[in-house]
């Protein structure tokens, strides 16, 4: 697999075989003979399943040479007797199932890249504690939040296993973006709580992508982690708002309760006296 598309998270790999004696061997697709070249490039995984089960992986970049020996090739190495028993067994298998090869080698690669441009958007209000011990204040209110998260794969076998196993082409994004996005709008609300209990406001949210997105993990690692072996790289916030009536009450309280200090309260009370004696002195003599 020479690239991953960004849209493709998992695949088959292709067998490319050269042509030998005026054509190529398309009947064993799913057989890997001894010497074939695995190659891996960056940002991918490579995962090779016989019969079914996981037998060998690599995220290291590089070229490897499949030398498990299950299935012999005259075409690799010097042919001795042994070998050529080997080959010839091969050979009579393969006439006892019909033509075709009796085991089921197959590659695949998996995209480790980070996937970026997940856009989310809260359709309905999202509870969020606001939270200060300055002042006292705990409360409620419902905010509405909108911006885009990145994930990645980070355990191809669970993905495998999972999600996508024996995938016969491609795996796209579009197929688990929708349970993705669902999932994580589920997972805002307790998150929030969390990042609310380290005394940030909601309007401070964007700030806090790192705190959101190891929050999100935590609360997403059953579903995300643990079964799909995918986890929230970057979340990121675009805009968040309360409705106005809250935010208007918020402030009320945070200047309320700035008078709680007695030289606050007492400044308050002279500038008040003075901007009174100011509008007297200003009034026409008739008015006074």
């Amino acid at each position: 697999m020479d690239s991953l598309p960004d849209n493709v998270l998992a695949t088959k790999a292709e067998k490319k075989e050269k042509a030998r004696f005026g054509g190529s061997r398309h009947e064993d697709d799913n057989v890997i003979s001894d010497g074939s070249v695995v190659a891996v490039a960056d940002g991918q995984c490579m995962m090779i399943v016989d019969q079914g089960k996981i037998v060998d992986f690599c995220a290291e970049p590089g070229e490897y040479v499949f030398e498990q020996g299950d299935e012999p090739s005259i075409f690799c190495g010097p042919l001795n007797d042994e070998k050529m028993k080997a080959v010839l067994k091969t050979t009579f298998d393969c006439l006892s199932f019909g033509g075709q090869a009796n085991r089921d080698q197959r590659v695949y690669f998996f995209n480790t890249k980070e996937i970026l441009g997940n856009k989310y958007g809260t359709p309905s209000t999202v509870s969020f504690r606001v939270v200060d011990s300055n002042i006292g204040l705990n409360m409620d209110v419902s905010i509405r939040c909108f911006g885009e998260y990145s994930y990645r794969i980070t355990n191809p076998k669970l993905f495998y296993v999972n999600i996508c196993g024996n995938v016969e082409g491609d795996y796209t994004r579009e197929q688990i973006d929708s349970q993705l996005k669902s999932e994580l709008l589920t997972a805002l609300q307790p998150a929030f709580a969390r990042i609310s209990e380290m005394d940030i406001r909601y309007s401070a949210l964007p700030g806090h992508t790192t705190e959101i997105a190891q929050a999100l993990n935590d609360v997403l690692s059953e579903k995300w982690v643990n079964l799909r072996g995918v986890e929230i790289v970057s979340f990121g916030v675009n805009s968040v708002k309360a409705s106005e009536e809250e935010e208007a009450t918020i402030k009320e309280l945070q200047r309320n309760a700035v008078f709680r200090n007695a030289n606050m309260a007492a400044a308050r009370i002279w500038w008040a006296r003075t901007q009174r004696r100011i509008r007297a002195a200003r009034l026409p003599a008739s008015w006074a």
